[in-house]
């Protein structure tokens, strides 16, 4: 073999090893639970075809070759299984599908399932993200602290005269003609023992936040008025309109903003270095030495840079409270601020410095990339060469930046939970944070108490914080991450108990394998529904592990709209997806469900009577077109249409969010409601093939035509029985079925024995357009149908059913 060139490295982690490929779980497949129940009940059909055949052989006394009748019966009765129920259900899956995507009232909304839109209207329990899911992701610099005064979002115009005032000083002195305050400020600011004006500190913060960040600016190219497509580069460069700003975080693009509002922006970035334009229109030049990213582990980052115009290197660092609070010099007032802050919803970063002399920052480089180097524990040795400079830095500020609510979010949380739906907020931000925004969106209401889970470490603590939180009635939990750990650990039952109990859970500082822990657990220990939703990619194992996984468009991307069964564009979104078509989908695929069984099931016990009365003959009562147009042209449309049914208008089921508690029963479809049907099949089958045989003693060949018709008549009666609310497209679908099928008279004449010699005699087709004919089929009809709907009329006078009470 042979070797060219040099090697300039090796990859070693690559398909299955990569980081990005370990921190996903394959996605199970989801089947909603109408399609577990549905199968229970065709499980049952099963054994009931079974046993009606053995009991027919039974009773024709097991004569001559039983076990080949035994196989006829099973053949005769096999329309009891409901084949056609999964042709209708997909069918109608697709057709709820389609109607949320086209709802006008909730725009952008994607189904990415074709298997459980029911599961929308069965969720008990909804585990919701914070960032970007309640809130909007979209930030606003609300406060600057520098802990002897505050500035709030009226007094900003204070910062920036000070840094306008700080930078004419600073330009002046450079250009020799210095105002008359300059010399007796400048000493003030820069000598080491005095301490620094309120000028110099803001001055100091405001640079920091402008320089410690991860933010690039970026020039849109505009077609010009004479059609150039594109600025030349020195045209391009500082046109503040043209100017948008790009980072992973929408935290940093706010600081940076912020400090283009008052008078420091960012103008140019590139990998060694950035420019800041200062109030007065000059440029300055920092050159980026050493850049370390946040990590969700260091909770900070940090950027060494060196300033073009004097030389000095700054290292400045900034990160959550609880890893600065450790770095930066004692100081009295960061942990006070910090919740202060916290309480009022407001997401805080510390801002520190370090000056570092040239010696200082070459042995730390040399130190660094040799610990880049090493082969052995890589990680760890530049975690500790970055944290020898992460000692005694100045506490520059302490910033607060607001995360707006989602526009709805309080009344739509409120609509949930009268809908008996439990909501949790897995969130990976503060205690405090969570905290106050639970309250702010009425997720926990004002009144209610909140029980704050104190952070356990071990065993025994634990146990003491459960039995503290076992004492309380009716308050809302808020647990951390690594407490909500130990106490699996040890109590997972107890702890997942009485959290259930509680009107709303508050997990925070949450990883993304706890938020999926956690809808596991549920569904462990509870059985109910449940559903995930969130707009990032930390919440995408959360959406998959849930029964119903919904993901919003965000700032953050697509992946967990992509990753989930169901897409939306705003939170708000969500209350009409479950009580509107999460509702409707449930009861019409369960009245569906049970209809196609009710179809089978009557033309099975016409079967069974007519076989009975023939001495058990297995001879089949229909021939083979009228079997396959009975399922199909007959009856299809009729019995789809019931995928239109709806008991109460939408507005009705936004305004009284009570009727989808009602659902989480599972009342629509059960083993009693399974029963009533099968109970209506036997009477009405027996009806029509007793009435025929009845009514047609002397003319026994025209049962066919005549048992057929009033089967078919009674279907559709019975389709119209069901239906609550009616919709053009059902009246279309009632009289195309019923025009079929009296072509078909004309057209299949031989199948119902009208035409042909038959028993040695010769029948008339104008035999179906007799008056006797028709009398006698309306007889059996109404004899089958209009008891039920008397018994309907009773109940529904008697003892109506909720939605009925809304709508009269």
């Amino acid at each position: 073999v042979c070797f060219s060139g040099t090697v300039i490295g090796v990859v070693i982690y690559t398909g299955k090893e990569t980081r990005s490929v370990m921190n996903t779980s394959n996605p199970k497949n989801k089947v909603g639970l109408l399609d577990l129940e549905l199968n229970q009940l065709t499980k049952a059909l099963f054994l009931a075809l079974v046993a009606l055949s053995v009991v027919m052989v039974t009773l024709q006394g097991f004569v001559g070759p039983w076990y080949r009748n035994l196989f006829r019966f099973l053949l005769l009765f096999s329309y009891i299984i409901p084949i056609s129920l999964r042709v209708n259900l997909d069918m109608g899956k697709a057709a709820y599908g389609w109607m949320i995507m086209k709802d006008d009232n909730i725009p952008g909304t994607v189904v990415r399932t074709s298997t459980i839109p029911e599961e929308l209207g069965r969720l008990v329990y909804l585990l919701t993200d914070k960032t970007g899911t309640l809130t909007q992701n979209e930030m606003i610099f609300k406060r600057l602290h520098l802990g002897t005064v505050s500035y709030g979002t009226d007094t900003m115009d204070e910062i920036q005269s000070h840094v306008i005032n700080s930078y004419s000083q600073v330009h002046s002195q450079n250009s020799g003609n210095s105002t008359s305050s300059t010399p007796s400020r400048k000493p003030q600011s820069s000598a080491p023992k005095v301490r620094k004006s309120v000028s110099s500190r803001i001055h100091e913060a405001v640079k920091a936040i402008a320089l410690c960040h991860n933010v690039t600016p970026v020039y849109e190219s505009r077609a010009g008025v004479s059609g150039e497509t594109e600025y030349a580069e020195v045209d391009q460069d500082f046109s503040d309109e043209n100017r948008t700003y790009q980072a992973s975080s929408p935290d940093e693009v706010t600081l940076v903003q912020w400090t283009e509002s008052v008078g420091l922006t960012l103008v140019n970035r590139d990998l060694t270095s950035m420019q800041l334009k200062t109030p007065g229109g000059h440029i300055l030049t920092y050159y980026i030495l050493q850049i370390f990213p946040f990590t969700s582990e260091s909770k900070r980052m940090g950027i060494i840079i060196r300033d073009e115009s004097s030389g000095e290197i700054t290292f400045y660092m900034k990160g959550a409270d609880v890893a600065m609070s450790t770095i930066v010099q004692y100081n009295d007032w960061l942990e006070e601020e910090c919740g202060n802050m916290a309480r009022e919803g407001l997401r805080t970063l510390v801002v520190a410095k370090k000056s570092l002399t040239e010696e200082q920052y070459q042995d730390f480089e040399s130190r660094y990339n040799q610990a880049k180097l090493s082969i052995h524990d890589r990680n760890l040795k530049v975690a500790a060469v970055v944290e020898s400079l992460e000692r005694e830095m100045e506490l520059l500020c302490l910033t607060g930046v607001e995360d707006q609510l989602q526009a709805d979010v309080r009344p739509t949380l409120e609509m949930l939970r009268n809908a008996g739906i439990k909501i949790w907020m897995l969130t990976g931000d503060k205690l405090e944070t969570a905290t106050c925004i639970a309250k702010s969106s009425h997720l926990v209401s004002r009144t209610q108490d909140i029980h704050i889970f104190r952070p356990v470490a071990t065993r025994g603590e634990a146990h003491l914080e459960l039995n503290a939180f076992r004492r309380k009635h009716d308050c809302a939990l808020v647990i951390s991450g690594d407490s909500l750990e130990v106490c699996l650990k040890y109590y997972e039952h107890e702890l997942v108990e009485l959290a259930c109990q509680c009107p709303a859970v508050v997990c925070c500082r949450c990883s993304p394998t706890q938020k999926a822990h956690i809808v596991k657990l549920l569904q462990h220990h509870t059985g109910k529904r449940t559903c995930a939703i969130g707009d990032g990619g930390n919440d995408v194992s959360m959406i998959q592990a849930a029964d119903c996984g919904i993901g919003i468009e965000g700032k953050e991307g697509k992946q967990a709209s992509l990753a989930a069964d169901f897409s939306i564009t705003q939170f708000k979104h969500i209350g009409r997806l479950l009580m509107v078509h999460g509702r409707n989908s449930y009861k019409r695929s369960a009245a569906l469900g049970q209809f196609v069984m009710h179809r089978g099931l009557i033309i099975s016990t016409m079967q069974a009577v007519f076989s009975s009365v023939f001495y058990f003959a297995s001879v089949p009562l229909y021939q083979g077109f009228l079997m396959v147009g009975y399922a199909t042209i007959y009856t299809m449309f009729p019995v789809f249409s019931l995928v239109l049914d709806q008991d109460v208008k939408p507005e009705m089921a936004l305004l009284y969010p009570e009727l989808y508690k009602d659902l989480t029963k599972g009342r629509s479809l059960s083993f009693k409601t399974f029963l009533i049907w099968v109970l209506i099949s036997i009477y009405q089958g027996g009806i029509l093939m007793y009435g025929a045989l009845l009514l047609f003693e002397s003319e026994f060949v025209h049962v066919v035509a005549i048992s057929f018709t009033a089967l078919i008549l009674t279907e559709l009666l019975m389709v119209a029985l069901t239906i609550r609310t009616w919709h053009w497209l059902m009246v279309v679908a009632e009289f195309l079925s019923l025009g079929c099928y009296v072509a078909s008279l004309a057209f299949l004449n031989e199948y119902f024995g009208i035409g042909r010699v038959s028993f040695g005699a010769f029948l008339d087709v104008a035999f179906i357009t007799t008056v006797t004919f028709l009398w006698k089929v309306s007889a059996i009809t109404v004899v089958s149908c209009l008891p039920l709907y008397i018994l309907k009329y009773l109940k529904r006078k008697f003892s109506p059913p909720s939605y009925s009470k809304l709508t009269s």
